[in-house]
């Protein structure tokens, strides 16, 4: 993916569009962002964007080497993370 980062210019992407580069649904990236655990966006007028960057980042917290690793860092579902937020608080 580093590739495509190199030889894409830098670009935001609408929301459907960096759900498709995540492999998600538009739906889960913005629950996501409703709940704040998803990639970082910016408001441009009425319109939400995303840099590659930021989808990579925000990718890159998952990446692992070994299902026994310390889940810290996880990138986890937008419902699970708000219940474990409004659980610690």
């Amino acid at each position: 993916m580093s590739d495509v980062l190199t030889a894409t210019p830098h670009r935001l992407l609408r929301t459907n569009e960096a759900a498709d580069w995540l492999g998600l649904s538009g739906r889960t990236l913005e629950k996501h962002r409703t709940f704040g655990t998803g990639p970082a966006y910016r408001k441009i007028g009425g319109r939400v964007v995303y840099a590659m960057e930021d989808l990579q980042a925000w990718a890159d917290r998952g990446a692992r080497t070994s299902t026994t690793e310390d889940a810290e860092g996880v990138v986890s579902t937008a419902r699970a993370e708000r219940e474990l937020r409004s659980f610690l608080s």
